[in-house]
This record gives structure tokens, C-alpha cells and sequence, in this order.
């Protein structure tokens, strides 16, 4: 009987125990999701910002990596950090300093903003530290700044029920220009600014005091790779704008800047780079009647802003 059982087990059609797998394979897989549960969908991204916010969840920081310590060196440039409010962690004071009006302004606003050691140290210490440079007694630690990931800026737009409005900088190397991004960002309402990791300006002490304290509150996220993370955001339904003064649409004609949008700036002599300027969905142009050839990324970025900031409101 056994081997009767072996001998029907090798015959063609439906065996028993199968229970149907073939007829439901032939079956449909359903209606299509709505968007809130499609993956990667910008509604879905949404609906997971809000379900953070309403459990009090909080959003990750420090994605993007850490910038590392910096000293301010010198006596005018330790005040003037002071004073714009670049964060701080220790101020060292050279011991048996000359304490002429810039050193007891220094203490002052380091005792007044709080939260900054205030360190004694001997001279040969303060030269080792500085590599020898002339620090006039007064050494400012500014401390790694933690940057945001691409991702965190779409979900805090989300989190507020905005659409994103971000910058990014391909190739802008000088830090005062990445700070004035910032202050143009904060002014108009974005939702941050993305530098590459590499071969780019960084959030320095220079940086901190051209956002005129704006950085305190508008986050700047790091890329590893800029053109991958402008892919990302293109896949999350944000559409990405590259400024070029070869462009293909003037900026006060581009519907696009009234959603969700990711504004690529270049620099100002090379502009954008091969890739960044074929990942853009759109590649704008300032329109400049006075001639001139190119603007500076913070100028150019203010006045793209600014539009987007009119069509939004």
C-alpha cells in the first residue's frame, strides 16, 4: 500500500494538501493603499510626524554627525563671538593678563550668558593650544556642532503641517556665506539649510556670527552625499530647484516654489555642480537688469525665498 501511495505521488495535477495555493496565487492583492500608508510617500511621512509629536516622542538629533571643536582666537575676534551669541564652552584667560576694556568685556558676557568655564591658563599652554598664533591672552572654545540628517528638516516642516522649504548649497566653501543662508531661512520662514559633508562651508564660529543668532534656531543637516539626498527628498514628493543663470524659468514664474520644495544654490563661480544640476527638477534663473553675473549664495538664496515666502502667503 506504501508503495501504491509513492507510485500516485508522482502523477501530474493537484495533490493533496495543497488547500487552494494555486487559485489564490491567480487572486488579486486588493485596492492600493491610501498615500498615509503607501512607504516613502510624503503623506505617510507626514502621518508618522504627527503620531511622534502627539506621543510626545521627541525628533532624533545629531544624524547628521558632529563638526569638530574650534578655538576663536584673539582678543577683538573672542569678543565679537561673545557678543553675537556663537555657543561657547570655556573661555582661557592667560594668567597675569594686561585686563584692558576688551578682557573685562570678555568676562563680562561670558559671566552674563552662563553656562561658560572660565579657565586661568599659563602662556606656553594658551601657545600650544593656538599652534602659536597670537591670541593676545583670550582663547574661545566653541563647541562640535550637532548637525541634523536631510530627513529631520521634511519631518519638522510636516510636524507643523507646512510644506518644506529647504535650502541646500552644492560647492559654497565660505562660511560666512552658509551663515547668511541660515539668517535668509529663518527670515522667511524655511525649515533648514544642507551642506555636503565634504569640500564644504560648515557651521564655524564665522558662521554662527553672520546668522546673527538666527542658527540657534534654524537646524543645518549634513549630507554624505548631496546628490543622493536630493534623490531622496525627489522620492518623498518634494521637488527640487536649482538656481543657474542659464536657467530655464525665470524665478517670479515657478508655480513650484508654492509646495514642497528643496532650493539648490552652487557657488558663485562654478554654480552647480554636473550631478546636482541633473538631479534638479527645475533649473531657475534670477532675472538682473543691472548686468551683473552672478550673485553671492546668500543674496541669490534671499531672493528665491523671498518669492516663495510671497506665494505662500
Amino acid at each position: 500500500m506504501a508503495a501504491n501511495n509513492r507510485r500516485m505521488s508522482g502523477k501530474k495535477g493537484a495533490q493533496v494538501g495543497s488547500g487552494g495555493q494555486r487559485r489564490r496565487g491567480l487572486e488579486g492583492k486588493g485596492p492600493t493603499p491610501p498615500a498615509e500608508m503607501r512607504k516613502g510617500h510624503a503623506k505617510q511621512r507626514a502621518a508618522q510626524a504627527k503620531s511622534r509629536r502627539a506621543t510626545g516622542r521627541p525628533q532624533p538629533k545629531g544624524r547628521g554627525g558632529r563638526s569638530a571643536a574650534e578655538l576663536v582666537v584673539g582678543r577683538n575676534p573672542v569678543v565679537e563671538a561673545l557678543r553675537e551669541g556663537v555657543p561657547a564652552s570655556t573661555l582661557y584667560v592667560q594668567q597675569f593678563i594686561d585686563n584692558d576694556e576688551r578682557v573685562r568685556e570678555a568676562l563680562q558676557l561670558a559671566a552674563e550668558r552662563g553656562g561658560i568655564n572660565l579657565m586661568e591658563a599659563p602662556r606656553p599652554e594658551l601657545d600650544r593650544m593656538t599652534n602659536g598664533l597670537n591670541h593676545q591672552g583670550l582663547v574661545l572654545q566653541v563647541p562640535p556642532y550637532e548637525y541634523a540628517h536631510p530627513e529631520d528638516l521634511a519631518d519638522a516642516a510636516y510636524d507643523e503641517g507646512e510644506d518644506p522649504l529647504i535650502v541646500a548649497l552644492d560647492g559654497v566653501t565660505d562660511p560666512r556665506n552658509l551663515g547668511a543662508v541660515v539668517r535668509s531661512v529663518s527670515a522667511f520662514g524655511g525649515h533648514g539649510v544642507v551642506v555636503p559633508e565634504r569640500r564644504a562651508a560648515g557651521m564655524t564660529a564665522g558662521a554662527w556670527k553672520t546668522s546673527a543668532g538666527t542658527a540657534a534656531r534654524t537646524p543645518v543637516a549634513r549630507a554624505t552625499n548631496l546628490t543622493r539626498a536630493l534623490e531622496a527628498y525627489k522620492k518623498a514628493g518634494i521637488v527640487v530647484v536649482g538656481l543657474a543663470a542659464d536657467g530655464e524659468v525665470e524665478v517670479d514664474q515657478l508655480e513650484a516654489l508654492e509646495g514642497p520644495v528643496v532650493i539648490v544654490v552652487g557657488s558663485e563661480g562654478k554654480g552647480l555642480s554636473r550631478l546636482v544640476g541633473e538631479t534638479c527638477d527645475f533649473r531657475v534663473r534670477i532675472p538682473m537688469p543691472g548686468g551683473a553675473e552672478s550673485l553671492n549664495a546668500g543674496v541669490a538664496a534671499g531672493v528665491v525665498l523671498y518669492e516663495a515666502a510671497r506665494r505662500r502667503a
